[in-house]
């Protein structure tokens, strides 16, 4: 289901492919001008993360955090989005250590496991690469590229959201004709999931089975359904 797929910047609102807009967000006039408001203001550092689906890369964020917000805060904001539906256990794999929501005081499968309360500015670095997963069940991976370090005026708030992909449009794959508005999560991974809303009363799983498609790489998959606190 993967598509190239376009966002808005927040400051300028142009549209923009994911790897445009990393380029965009570095030299916005718009975004230079909201920063000069505070120029006078106490600083601190920001990381620009890029932040894509691993497996469904037409679903990206690209956000900034603060140095000293931490990797537990980063996997809130990742639930709060894109993921949380059942409490399930997640995980950071940075530079070979395995940074987990729960961490199993025995240790990894051959490797370091540490928790999540470290800082951003003790742990990644611009230019760093590295995979998160969310449930180890139905999995969710993505993965974070560092594109940025910066200092910046302080702002309240830990995280800001600069850009994120726009929501996607799929075509019924039973009528291949009309707009998709629920998926048969027993179904999409055979490519017959995806239903319009006449084709909905006819699929042969039930109504009852049918959920949401939502903006986020976990739509269709457990029991997600979308995020209130960030609406598409």
């Amino acid at each position: 289901m993967s598509k190239q797929t376009k966002g808005k910047c927040r400051f300028c609102g142009k549209e923009y492919t994911k790897t445009s807009m990393v380029k965009h967000i570095s030299s916005c006039k718009e975004r230079k001008n909201e920063l000069e408001k505070y120029e006078n203001d106490n600083k601190i550092g920001y990381f620009g993360l890029a932040i894509s689906g691993k497996y469904a890369k037409s679903y990206w964020l690209i956000t900034e955090f603060r140095e000293d917000a931490t990797l537990k805060d980063v996997d809130k904001f990742l639930r709060d989005i894109w993921l949380e539906c059942c409490g399930h256990l997640s995980s950071f794999n940075i530079d070979g250590i395995s940074y987990e929501s729960n961490p199993n005081p025995s240790g990894g499968w051959g490797h370091p496991v540490k928790g999540m309360n470290g800082k951003l500015i003790n742990v990644i670095r611009k230019g760093m690469v590295f995979d998160y997963e969310y449930d180890f069940g139905s999995t969710t991976a993505l993965i974070i590229s560092v594109f940025d370090y910066r200092i910046e005026p302080l702002k309240r708030e830990k995280l800001n959201i600069l850009s994120r992909n726009n929501p996607i449009e799929y075509i019924c794959d039973e009528c291949g004709e009309k707009k998709a508005t629920a998926v048969c999560p027993e179904c999409i991974y055979e490519d017959a999931g995806l239903l319009c809303d006449d084709c909905q009363n006819e699929h042969e799983c039930g109504n009852e089975m049918l959920m949401n498609i939502c903006n986020s790489p976990r739509f269709g998959v457990c029991g997600y359904e979308g995020s209130s606190k960030y609406p598409d």
